[in-house]
């Protein structure tokens, strides 16, 4: 396909569509393009730990080497600033901020200082990640997320960084995405720390959501002027039929995979049909802690990929629901269904369900076999998936929705948690033997898009 057939095919769209305050970036996390994972007085993580164990990475592989971003950053950033991007989204590695001993690393605070000040000089907005995933693997010995204690050893974690950071940091983002945390680390143990248990997964999640109630304030009163909020993945969730078992199976997910955390955040506690549909296996809270999650947000996070199709099924789950495969539908590399309508929708049900402040894409992204052909990577598909995702953003602030931003995922192909690196999402293809960069095409329309309307 030419640029001009593809062109064609796209819907028309111009930078002048969006605002001018608009923020535009990409996303990126600690663990997957750092590497340098002994270096600076950083400790073990979860994931260092998940990555040793056999058969746990679908290729063997670990992000001890990652991107080489703990090195080769001012490159990264360059690329960032020659996109035309004015905001950059990364995260911070807790295990570069704590030592064995239980203190702050002034090297791992020095990094990040480093890092930050790289931003603001290429007139790149930080945003900074509090907690992606790579917990210290001596809290883990601990406990974990399943333990409180962990709760307040993150909040003063979260002191450190917001203390030294915090004059020059303005958009904190506590977690992203606790699902993962709670359910991919602890549920069906496809994360770290690899656990397989329904009710452990509960409780983290409430334990990872109370945690992030007392960040709150704490950035507020280290950062004065920062706004903070959280990113959670959410999923628009269709029913497998409209039989009336489909339909309530639809409803039941819908209410862990979604309404869980937005409900809870909002001040509502955890859904009510939920908890009783869980049993024994609702988390332990104690008194407060629903209204410690609950506190105001100046902005909500939106991670999305793809919707859901999900069916009654009788003992399949504890939820007795599965998600099942929506026939003839265009699919990623990941296997994820393409459906830029579902970013509309769940953009208007934050609007209008839970009346969100402000709202952030933190991310949005796509998985394809990217090849490097004659020195170039034509990445037609991901361009398509770009584009129709931007309009339907676009649709978004027509229908009066207070999103005031686009992260796309991601800058750098990286090493993609248990799928190492046989899957691509970037913006940049990285030759991970010879660690160079390359930008696709994608990031090239992106490019030419964010430039064209300054």
């Amino acid at each position: 396909m030419t640029p001009n057939d593809l062109a064609a095919a796209l819907p028309a769209l111009q930078r002048s569509d969006f605002p001018a305050a608009f923020r535009w970036g990409t996303s990126t996390s600690s663990y997957q393009i750092e590497g340098a994972t002994r270096e600076g007085g950083r400790v073990e993580s979860i994931w260092d730990r998940f990555c040793a164990t056999p058969g746990a990475i679908r290729d063997g592989s670990s992000g001890a080497n990652a991107c080489h971003h703990y090195h080769r950053w001012p490159q990264d950033l360059d690329l960032a600033q020659e996109l035309g991007t004015n905001a950059y989204r990364f995260s911070i590695a807790w295990p570069r901020i704590w030592t064995a001993a239980g203190t702050p690393n002034p090297q791992g605070l020095d990094f990040y200082e480093r890092l930050v000040d790289g931003m603001l000089v290429r007139g790149l907005e930080p945003w900074a990640t509090l907690y992606h995933w790579d917990l210290p693997q001596a809290l883990q010995e601990q406990g974990g997320w399943a333990a409180r204690d962990t709760v307040h050893a993150y909040t003063a974690y979260v002191d450190a960084v917001t203390r030294r950071l915090g004059d020059r940091v303005k958009h904190w983002i506590t977690h992203n995405e606790p699902w993962c945390t709670a359910m991919h680390g602890h549920w069906d143990g496809m994360h770290a720390p690899g656990i397989r248990d329904f009710g452990m997964a509960l409780q983290v999640c409430h334990y990872v959501l109370l945690s992030h109630g007392l960040a709150v304030p704490l950035i507020r009163a280290n950062a004065p002027g920062a706004q903070a909020g959280i990113a959670l993945s959410l999923h628009p969730v269709r029913a497998a039929s409209m039989s009336e078992d489909d339909v309530a199976a639809g409803h039941r997910h819908d209410g862990l995979r979604n309404r869980w955390f937005l409900d809870a955040l909002a001040g509502r506690g955890y859904p009510a049909d939920v908890l009783a549909a869980l049993g024994a296996s609702a988390p332990r809270i104690e008194p407060g802690d629903l209204a410690t999650i609950a506190v105001p947000i100046d902005f909500m996070g939106l991670n999305y990929y793809f919707p859901e199709t999900i069916a009654h099924a009788p003992g399949r789950s504890p939820l007795q629901t599965v998600v099942v495969t929506a026939p003839d539908v265009e699919r990623t590399a990941f296997g994820w269904e393409v459906e830029p309508a579902g970013l509309t929708e769940l953009l208007l049900r934050l609007h209008r369900e839970y009346q969100v402040p402000a709202i952030y894409v933190t991310e949005n992204g796509s998985c394809y076999d990217d090849e490097v052909i004659d020195g170039a990577v034509h990445d037609t598909a991901r361009t398509r998936y770009l584009v129709r995702h931007l309009a339907a953003l676009r649709d978004a602030l027509g229908l009066g929705t207070p999103v005031q931003g686009y992260f796309a995922w991601s800058l750098l192909d990286n090493f993609e948690w248990a799928e190492g690196y046989t899957r691509r999402f970037g913006l940049t293809h990285v030759d991970f033997a010879t660690q160079q960069r390359l930008l696709k095409r994608s990031g090239q329309w992106y490019r030419d898009f964010l430039r064209a309307g300054r």
